[in-house]
């Protein structure tokens, strides 16, 4: 039986955030040898490099406070075709990021692959932010803050390719959320996404809800992207974010996560976003979401060595 196949596509955005850094994230996580943890589990993995931008040509946007409105269009345009392209092509793409405005993109291209095989998409969202808002409603004009609002089709983003197929907001479940904008605490409740914010998590722990969500995933016969942002762990575990929250995910909270959505056997793509080597401690940041990723692929708790932080 042939290995299953893995393309990595580097996509070194930073249009969509205030802080500079991320753009080197891609390279951290080659660097921490993810391609090489997937080879040594048994995938054959094509390294694709990194995307290169072209800005979009935009009508200026009313909202003065955004920036990088014409490079984060094109960065969307440009990952929606790799996006798809990649899931045509392998069993599993892995976009390395780069802000997480680069899930604009990739979820619409996965969104357009699934419904190529008249299969929903469903997304795991887990983030200590919700990324809800529009282009409107965006107070610091930081695009990274708006992708989940685009690829579920909200009204705002004429200036943005148009969707091949929104997501259903329904599909969508988010875990770790802990900083929340009234825009955006309006719109979970008028589209009805699924929260499981970090109260949520003390209260119930991450298993009870995501068995859940695996289990609507699976009756659905649904594609399942995972979208990770750093800031969803602890900051005191991963400070390589620009954007850290206290009260993140633990460690093992983390790798329960990814273990239980191997196990499933649900999950056909995946986000690692918001990764800022800059703001990193020797690695450690960068080490910790290869680690991650291990556990998704199917690294078992006896599998795995003494880590080096």
């Amino acid at each position: 039986m042939a290995p299953k196949t893995c393309q990595i596509v580097g996509a070194p955005v930073q249009t969509g955030a205030s802080q500079p850094g991320c753009v080197m994230g891609p390279a951290a996580l080659r660097t921490a040898g993810i391609a090489e943890m997937l080879e040594t589990m048994g995938w054959r993995v094509s390294d694709q490099g990194d995307l290169v931008n072209v800005a979009a040509n935009v009508v200026a946007h009313p909202n003065s406070a955004i920036h990088n409105l014409a490079e984060t269009v094109g960065w969307t345009k440009i990952l929606t075709d790799a996006a798809y392209s990649a899931a045509k092509n392998s069993d599993f793409p892995i976009f390395l990021g780069g802000d997480h405005s680069l899930s604009a993109g990739t979820i619409a291209g996965m969104s357009k692959h699934a419904a190529d095989e008249k299969k929903p998409l469903f997304v795991l969202w887990l983030d200590a932010h919700p990324d809800l808002h529009t282009p409107d409603s965006t107070d610091s004009g930081n695009l990274h803050g708006t992708p989940v609002a685009y690829f579920t089709g909200q009204e705002g983003f004429d200036s943005f390719p148009p969707l091949a197929k929104s997501v259903d907001p329904k599909n969508i479940t988010m875990m770790g959320i802990r900083s929340v904008d009234p825009a955006e605490s309006k719109r979970i409740d008028e589209l009805g996404i699924n929260v499981f914010d970090m109260r949520a998590i003390d209260e119930l722990g991450v298993a009870k809800p995501l068995a859940e969500f695996l289990e609507r995933v699976k009756a659905a016969d649904g594609h399942l992207h995972v979208s990770f942002d750093v800031d969803f762990l602890d900051p005191s575990i991963a400070p390589a974010v620009g954007t850290t929250v206290p009260g993140g995910a633990t460690f093992r909270e983390a790798h329960l996560i990814m273990e239980m959505l191997h196990d499933s056997e649900l999950v056909t793509s995946l986000d690692l976003v918001e990764l800022n080597p800059f703001l990193d401690e020797r690695g450690k940041t960068a080490h910790l979401l290869c680690d991650l990723t291990a556990s998704l692929f199917g690294r078992r708790v006896l599998d795995r060595k003494t880590a080096r932080y």
